[in-house]
């Protein structure tokens, strides 16, 4: 018995390694402090956890708000506003965390607490609500969700970016998003398959309600992490001696073409993005499960893309591979025009899931590159603030080109508008300055 006992020890020591080492990032995460390793595995939790709760949204809001007697005008509307309204709160998100200090706790208040508590009200709309007014109320308390969530973004931008260590970012953020995307994959596609089975009318609250409880976990993970100390400020950033923000930005062209390409990239994105679920739903009779079954097809096709894009950031750095991307994302809408079944949108799926674990992992890379680590919150609120609004701008141009001229008109705008912005960014965007690593 002794002799059996042994092996089952060493096998679940080895397992029990494996684990710690997998949930903090890869083995590398074995050379850095414990403290890092600790923030790095709540981090990854917290992570699978809010994409598997955010996966359900995105796939099943607009349908949901469908089958409250939604239009198609009404989901833009609701992609408009929900977009307009995270920008309205993204920079008084930075001035509060600059001032209060403490990241954590802007998080859990804003994108724990307040934006899951309006996807919980969401999911309940049906039992209070009918008709227009329903509709009306969930779009409401959509944009509320976002609004928290945003609130609290620079605060996570800047946390995180005190937390992972810069010169290991691809390879941490590729095995992070790989679990991200496995749990968004199974989450959607189950989802998807209850409600086909339960129906509209159930289905689409319920997969609200689970997106909360899954949300829930979320919470409960990113309350774990430690608050790293605030770094050290030269004595011309400190509180209340800081240059204006306009004047600040003269010094860093870069930041502001970045921006500038970014607003007409995310532009472009939401004049369709709104749209192909509907157009899945409405022209090629697609039900739920077929609308899960192909947002998996797409997720399994990033998991390569995640292992491949991780080692190529830390390369050949994230600024390349944002540009090989991008330049290949446009040919995806413009290949939506041309489907007439459920089923030709898979080989789209498998090349867009590809090629946008790429194009996200550098983006989020690069842009923490870009801003300076004094003003960190400030400058990603801006960055995202300009995001928001084009993508509220590309959304009220989608609605009216859809009620116009159909789904087809919006693809082809939005693979134009892609391809233009691609561009744009390889005239103007040009490297960033090399910083010195922090791995340890």
């Amino acid at each position: 018995m002794r002799s059996q006992r042994v092996p089952l020890r060493l096998a679940w020591a080895q397992l029990r390694q494996w684990a710690l080492q997998f949930t903090a990032g890869g083995r590398w995460t074995d050379q850095l402090y414990p403290s890092v390793r600790h923030n790095l595995r709540w981090f990854w939790f917290d992570g699978l956890f809010a994409s598997a709760s955010d996966s359900i949204v995105v796939a099943y809001l607009s349908l949901f708000v469908l089958a409250l007697g939604g239009s198609r005008a009404q989901i833009g509307l609701l992609s408009a506003l929900t977009n307009l309204s995270a920008a309205l709160f993204l920079l008084p998100g930075a001035v509060i965390v600059e001032r209060w200090g403490h990241p954590k706790r802007m998080v859990l208040l804003g994108g724990g607490g307040g934006s899951r508590i309006a996807l919980l009200l969401l999911a309940l709309v049906p039992l209070a609500f009918a008709g227009p007014t329903a509709v009306y109320i969930a779009i409401a308390l959509a944009v509320v969700r976002s609004a928290f969530a945003n609130l609290s973004l620079p605060a996570w931008v800047s946390l995180t970016a005190d937390s992972v260590p810069l010169s290991w970012r691809g390879r941490y953020f590729s095995a992070r998003n790989m679990a991200m995307v496995i749990a968004g994959m199974v989450a959607t596609f189950l989802v998807g398959q209850l409600i086909t089975g339960a129906g509209t009318s159930v289905g689409y609250p319920l997969a609200m309600g689970i997106a909360f409880a899954i949300g829930l976990a979320a919470t409960f993970s990113f309350a774990h992490i430690e608050e790293p100390p605030p770094p050290a400020l030269p004595q011309a950033t400190e509180r209340g001696t800081q240059k204006p923000i306009l004047q600040d930005l003269r010094a860093h062209p870069t930041f502001l073409a970045f921006c500038a390409t970014a607003a007409l990239w995310n532009m472009s994105l939401n004049v369709a993005g709104p749209f192909f679920n509907a157009y899945l739903v409405e022209n090629l009779k697609a039900t739920a499960g077929v609308v899960g079954a192909l947002s998996v097809i797409s997720s399994l096709a990033a998991l390569p893309g995640q292992r491949l894009f991780g080692t190529l950031v830390d390369r050949w750095g994230a600024r390349r591979i944002q540009l090989v991307t991008g330049l290949l994302i446009p040919l995806m809408p413009w290949a939506w025009a041309l489907t007439h079944s459920p089923w030709h949108v898979v080989p789209i799926n498998v090349a867009s899931g590809f090629l946008w674990a790429g194009y996200e992992l550098a983006g989020f890379n690069f842009l923490l590159e870009l801003t300076p680590e004094e003003r960190r919150p400030r400058y990603t609120a801006l960055y995202h603030v300009v995001v928001t609004a084009a993508l509220a701008a590309g959304a009220g141009i989608g609605s009216v080109l859809v009620s116009q001229w159909g789904y087809t008109s919006v693809f082809i705008a939005s693979g134009i508008g892609r391809l233009a912005a691609s561009l744009l960014f390889a005239r103007f965007v040009r490297p960033a300055e090399v910083r010195p690593s922090n791995a340890g």
